[in-house]
């Protein structure tokens, strides 16, 4: 293939990027005022044909004329297809839903379309799970027992997937149109005007002089980023660049280093406001307002982030090499010199959470928030005698090219959502899945919620978090549901083990990425994050047992449980990493794990028990380990 033919793609990419930038942004702000569907339609389309379109380099070289022609085609018709149902979906509405036969057709045409741009953007395994089930319908009425189903027509199906509301274009896509899509140039911009560089500082002065800095640096660093990233995978991406590398320099193993990038990035998918964007989406299905959703994150995430912090201090400790001395070789800003030079960066994200707690749309909040953003690096540039016009449209031009290709994949995933929802309400298998839980649980919680989060980390696996999370309120959530757990609670389960799916082996994303980064081995990395990030496992229990995590009761009653609740993840860090003091056995660190669930279970009579059991370990552990000291001072 010719490098011409290529550049003009490259091109041709580019606009569609910096366009859509501008139409999702003149829409949200409320200057373009057009339908919601029509809203819908245009962004699938647009996203469809990027996909198809944007190819990396290798494979351009690779590339013969056959498959160019084949990717123009497939784009061209998306766009075509798009197009077409722009002219016919008000009459579709108008008529009551009526189709014809060339809808079923196109909409045949926008399903291979939307799976074939799943398996190159998202991966094989979210396509897969769409075309199993794309095939329900036609084989419902040869299955036995629970699933078995009347079968429907190719015709309807495809009528009904593209042309009810309920399945491309149905909810999933609408919040990949909105929320989805500005927190996206959020964030690009956000990178492009030097918060990401700024955070990363701030980070390493806050842990300057600390045992395990530069671990601790990824912690902080992955928290912040993650408050405004959508993807664990693309917050390793950004986070990981920078700290790995220090990390693996400090004397971290390959893999360690990876470990630690991967679960604080998978973190971040938990960390209000953006919580990989599914926030948005857990508003819109359990209609609730976002600042409950956002509200119920908080402190399962600051939970969560304890955990890890804890965990990279113990191993740091266990391992007795990893000291603040080595930090000194590393040229360091202060904190209070990081913040005279990038204070600024910090305005348009307390901007943003100020609008989100005072009850502002997120949409808007995003949207004012760009705005902070262009006005006070404008004015930061003009007081540093560095501005140039020509480099600061060229920046917001970036910016809209870098959000919207960041968009590109989720934006995807939802449509492939929205297709597996179709098909759930069409042929009611959703219910079906719930019944299959809770006959499966005997209807008892306890049983109910760890066949929820099998299921949630097998359909999650190699998913983003919007996809993961999208499948899962879908299919596995209103069984717990039927079972009495409140809706915010229950959708809060199936959110957090969509997000640790990312690290769960053997399908980890975030692990994966973090692999290439550290050049580690997958496997190791990937079960060395998973050992990392087990407190994760039991914080969604904690949600059912002990509503305060969710900030639901008193403050009095919300602040205990939160201090008693750290001391439990101390204790399960402990056994999970094995030092306290001194190094554990086996037993021990099954005791402290225990006595930390325990303690993170909502009751006095367990507090005690679990707390008791911590002190206990704990002056024994000190006794011996003052022991060995002075046995090592008389040597």
């Amino acid at each position: 293939m010719s490098l011409g033919f290529h550049q003009i793609i490259k091109k041709i990419v580019f606009i569609l990027a910096v366009l859509a930038g501008l139409f999702h942004l003149f829409n949200l702000s409320g200057i373009l005022v057009l339908s919601t569907q029509i809203i819908r339609i245009i962004h699938l389309m647009i996203m469809l044909s990027i996909v198809f379109l944007n190819i990396s380099s290798k494979i351009q070289e690779k590339e013969n004329w056959t498959t160019s022609l084949f990717r123009i085609v497939v784009s061209i018709t998306s766009v075509a297809s798009g197009m077409y149902m722009l002219s016919r979906w008000k009459e579709i509405a108008m008529s009551g839903g009526v189709t014809n036969v060339t809808d079923s057709i196109v909409g045949i045409i926008m399903l291979i379309i939307i799976i074939e741009a799943t398996r190159k953007s998202v991966g094989n395994i979210l396509a897969i799970i769409v075309v199993i089930f794309l095939t329900y319908p036609f084989i419902g009425s040869y299955l036995p027992g629970i699933f078995h189903a009347r079968t429907y027509s190719l015709q309807r199906v495809a009528s009904f997937l593209f042309a009810s509301g309920q399945g491309i274009y149905g909810i999933p896509i609408g919040v990949s149109a909105t929320y989805i899509v500005i927190f996206c140039l959020y964030g690009a911009f956000l990178k492009e005007f030097g918060a990401g560089d700024f955070l990363h500082n701030l980070s390493t002065a806050l842990t300057k002089g600390l045992i395990a800095a530069t671990a601790k640096t990824t912690v902080i660093f992955s928290t912040l980023v993650g408050m405004i990233s959508g993807s664990a995978a693309g917050n390793v991406a950004v986070s990981g660049t920078f700290t790995i590398p220090m990390m693996k320099k400090d004397g971290y193993k390959s893999h360690e280093a990876g470990a630690i990038a991967a679960v604080a990035a998978t973190g971040g998918q938990m960390m209000p406001p953006v919580m990989g964007a599914a926030a948005f989406i857990m508003a819109e299905i359990i209609g609730r307002p976002y600042l409950d959703v956002m509200k119920a994150g908080i402190i399962p995430a600051l939970l969560f982030f304890s955990s890890i912090f804890i965990v990279v201090h113990l191993e740091a400790l266990k391992q007795g090499n990893l000291r603040k001395e080595k930090i000194k070789d590393r040229k360091v800003l202060t904190f209070s010199a990081v913040l005279r030079e990038g204070w600024h960066n910090l305005l348009p994200i307390a901007a943003l959470i100020y609008m989100l707690i005072n009850g502002n749309s997120p949409v808007k909040s995003a949207f004012y928030s760009i705005i902070i953003i262009l006005i006070v690096s404008l004015i930061n540039f003009i007081l540093k005698r560095n501005f140039s016009l020509t480099n600061f449209i060229k920046m917001i031009i970036n910016s809209l090219e870098k959000g919207i290709l960041s968009a590109v994949p989720i934006a995807i995933a939802c449509a492939s959502a929205g297709i597996i929802a179709g098909i759930l309400s069409m042929t009611g298998l959703g219910s079906k899945f719930s019944s299959l839980i809770i006959h499966m649980s005997y209807g008892i919680p306890l049983i109910a919620l760890v066949l929820t989060m099998i299921a949630s980390i097998i359909l999650g696996m190699g998913l983003p978090t919007t996809a993961a999370y999208l499948v899962l309120a879908t299919v596995v959530a209103p069984a717990l549901v039927k079972l009495g757990v409140p809706l915010l609670t229950a959708h809060m389960f199936v959110f957090f083990f969509g997000c640790i799916s990312t690290i769960t082996p053997p399908v980890a994303l975030a692990s994966y990425v973090a692999s290439g980064i550290a050049n580690a081995n997958i496997n190791k990395l990937s079960w060395t994050a998973f050992r990392f990030g087990l407190t994760s496992f039991v914080l969604p229990y904690m949600f059912f047992w002990g509503p305060a995590l969710l900030l639901q009761g008193s403050w009095l009653e919300i602040s205990y449980t939160v201090i008693i609740a750290l001391v439990g993840v101390f204790s399960i860090a402990s056994g999970i990493v094995g030092f306290l003091r001194i190094r554990l056995n086996m037993a021990i660190r099954v005791i402290l794990f225990i006595a930390g669930c325990l303690m993170m279970y909502q009751g006095i009579l367990t507090d005690i028990i679990g707390v008791t059991i911590l002190t206990f370990i704990y002056i024994i552990n000190n006794r011996n380990f003052k022991n060995n000291l002075i046995k090592e001072q008389n040597i």
